[in-house]
Parts: structure tokens; sequence; C-alpha cells
């Protein structure tokens, strides 16, 4: 019998409905083994996510204020799934004692932290499984950068003593015990983690989707599922826009070989999205491409100089200016006499027209200019390699849907193309990119 890791997000576990969901999920499948949950996410749109109520209770905490108001309806959120499963602990307890924590330690981690942990006390009751804290199997550096090796070796010994078990996430701790956590939806991260240190044949990610889509359906009417993706272009993806899994928590599991798994809580039978090290040649039913994802609000810098491409250190110089700023660059096409840096929007900030003064002084161009508006697109898949055509058929598909095309990085392997368009073209060129890529 293999090994899996489930871990549930905060909409899988919103409420006592989504419990008995996971209830079931788990138990159907012997080869489950151990469970990552987040805190109670959204019920209803308007509804408010337990993790945002316990930073609310640390802000007040920290301004010598009281948080019982707002506590309270924490404890309110978290007795209704505890009397509606019919439970039997001293959960009430537990709440009280957490908000007392809360106030006494005055640590934000600490009280973001109580969301998971409290959700995984619950859980591990309601299957009857072992409990285990993260926050002495998760390890952080003194700087608050997460240790890998050391969490593994602790990780893989704590789990080899229990046979089920729970294990919260989105923390850890520091060197003196003291909680830390990831950044938001870290939960994605300490299941990859959980997954290494147990060796796991998969990991599953359990949310509310079925898996990831070629594009966004807000844009896109009813984008196709990807069935099967590469860690590689799951990251290419990520980095431009698709947020399904937080993508720090590819690494753990890249890194020993195993596969993630994208399944829906709402609904199980449903395959998802098989994220593998390495794809097979008939995946998604010969598409040319895995899916395309963009993000708005860039800034291109263009400096033009003459005989650019002879002078020595010119490159070097123009990202110092930069450096300088503490500005870091998305892309920079060139070409002979023409050198181009892509800027986010907000690391630009108030500094446009001081790093245009460093490039001037540094690099004594002919020219410089700026365009803002602009908006990424990367067109991504390993399928675009054996195929020949891929950049003609994108470049069409923009040239017919009227989109002028600002810039274009694309690296000699045809993996991913990006294109630079304005922002008012950005929709109108997903779409049509879409549309001439994928088979309906």
């Amino acid at each position: 019998m293999g090994v899996k890791v489930a871990k549930f997000g905060g909409s899988s576990l919103a409420d006592a409905e989504h419990f008995r969901k996971v209830r079931d999920i788990v138990l159907s499948d012997p080869e489950i083994c151990y469970v990552v949950p987040s805190a109670p996410g959204k019920r209803f749109k308007e509804d408010t996510k337990v993790t945002d109520m316990l930073y609310q209770c640390h802000r007040l905490v920290e301004r010598d204020q009281s948080h019982e108001a707002v506590f309270q309806k924490i404890i309110e959120r978290y007795m209704g799934i505890y009397e509606a499963l019919g439970l039997d602990f001293d959960f009430y307890g537990l709440l009280l004692e957490t908000g007392d924590q809360i106030r006494r330690q005055k640590n934000p981690d600490f009280a973001a932290s109580r969301g998971e942990y409290l959700n995984g006390i619950l859980l591990s009751h309601y299957l009857g499984w072992d409990f285990i804290d993260a926050q002495s199997v998760i390890k952080f550096d003194r700087q608050g950068v997460f240790a890998s090796e050391w969490t593994n070796e602790i990780m893989g010994e704590a789990l080899s003593n229990h046979e089920r078990a729970i294990v919260p996430g989105f923390y850890g701790s520091y060197p003196n015990g003291d909680v830390h956590t990831f950044s938001r939806g870290g939960s994605d991260i300490t299941g990859a983690i959980v997954a290494r240190a147990a060796k796991a044949d998969v990991y599953e990610n359990w949310t509310d989707v079925s898996g990831f889509l070629m594009a966004d359906p807000n844009i896109v009417e009813n984008p196709k599922c990807i069935r099967e993706l590469s860690y590689r272009e799951l990251r290419e993806l990520s980095y431009m826009g698709a947020t399904v899994l937080h993508e720090d928590a590819i690494f753990p599991v890249h890194k020993a070989g195993i596969p993630t798994n994208i399944r829906n809580t709402n609904d199980p039978a449903d395959p998802g999205t098989m994220i593998v090290p390495q794809v097979s040649k008939d995946r998604n039913s010969g598409q040319r491409i895995t899916g395309i994802a963009g993000h708005k609000n860039f800034t291109l810098i263009t400096i033009d100089k003459a005989m650019m491409n002879s002078e020595y250190g010119f490159g070097r110089r123009v990202l110092q200016a930069l450096e300088d700023f503490g500005v870091s660059f998305e892309h920079m096409p060139t070409g002979i006499d023409t050198m181009s840096v892509v800027v986010s929007d907000k690391e630009l900030l108030t500094r446009k027209d001081q790093i245009i003064q460093r490039i001037e002084q540094l690099c004594q161009p002919d020219t410089i200019s700026v365009s803002t508006g602009i908006a990424l697109i990367a067109t991504v898949g390993h399928g675009m390699v054996s195929q020949p055509g891929s950049a003609a058929t994108l470049f069409n598909a923009l040239y017919e849907a009227g989109v002028n095309v600002r810039m274009i990085d694309q690296g000699s392997s045809e993996f991913n193309i990006i294109v630079g368009v304005h922002v008012d073209d950005f929709e109108t060129a997903m779409r049509a990119i879409y549309k001439a890529f994928v088979k309906e």
C-alpha cells in the first residue's frame, strides 16, 4: 500500500458540512496517512476568514485594547463546528486558553497560527487520529528562513511514530521555540514538507476547484482543465499569476520527485490536476500548450545607444542602476543597439525618476523611453518544443485580434513565450491566444 499526504484548504474546512466531506474523503482512501489542515476559510462571500480575525485580535492587543469581542466571534465559529460534529472534549476550555495566550504573547505569528492549530485539534478528534503540533517539527533559523533539511529530519522521525496523524499547516518555530509562520497560503508548503518527510507516493492538495485551468475563467469562458503538467510548467504559470497552489510548495515535493494532485473537496470524483516531475508524451490530449497566465501593471524601460553591443559592461551597468535602488527586474529583451528592462510598477513606486537618472549617469545612452501600462502574458508548454510554428500561431492570433505587441521574451527552448501588450489589450490577447491553441 502506498502513502499519501492530503492537505485541505480553508474552504474545505470552513464549516461542519465540509468537515464531514473531508472525513469521507480521508476514510475512503486507506493510503492517506497524514492530513494537513488550514484554518477555516469563508463560508460565503461576505464571511471573514478565521486567520483574518486572529490578526485583528493581535492588532487590538498591540494597541492595549480588548480583543475579547473579536475573539468571541472566533469561539462561536469553532464551537459551531464542534457542536455540529458531536465531539466530546474540553474544546471550549482550549479556546479560552488560546485567547489568553494571544493577549499575553503579543506575537502576530502565534496569533495567526492558532487557526490551523485549533482546526487540527478538531480534525484529530473527529477522525480519531494522532495530533502532531507543527511548532515542534517545522523549523526556521534565527532569521526566519525555513530550515528544510533540519525540518525533514525532525519531521521524518516524528511521522515514523504515528501511523495516522494530523499536522496543522502554516507555522513552525524558531530555534528558541517561538512560533513563526510562512506567508499566507503557507499550509500548501506544510503539506509538501510532510509529503517529503513521509516519502509519500502522492501529495494531494484539496481545495475548492478541480485543478489548474488552462486560463483565467474570469477572462476565458470555460477554459479546459490541465490534467497533467510538470513542476517547471507550474513554476512558470504560478509566477505569472496562476494561484491554485502556493508557489513555494513546489520545491519540497519536486526535490523528492513526489507528484502533487490538485483535487476538489466538493467533487472528489474528479481526478483534478496531476503535477509531475516529467510529463508524459501524450498528456493533455495533444494540446501544444499547457496554459496561459498573465499579470498587469508593468513598466518597460528601453535604453538605446549606438554600438551598444561592443561596449563592455553595458548590461551590467543598467542592472546596477536598478540594484542601487533595491529594484529587481522581470525580463530583459535586447537588440543590437537596444536594451529593455521590464519592472513591476510596485517595484518602481516613487523611484522611477531616480533610476532613469542613474541609468543616464552610468550608461550615457542616446535615448531612454519609459512605457507604462504594460501587461505580460506567458504561453507555457513542453509541447511547444516539438511542434513547429508555435510562435507564428501566437503572433498571428494577436495580429488578427488587433493587438499590438510591445515586447517579446522567448527562451531558445520555446518552452514559453512571454509577450508584453498594453493593459487595455490584456483580456483580448488572452482570449485570442487561448482560441488559437486550444482545441474545443
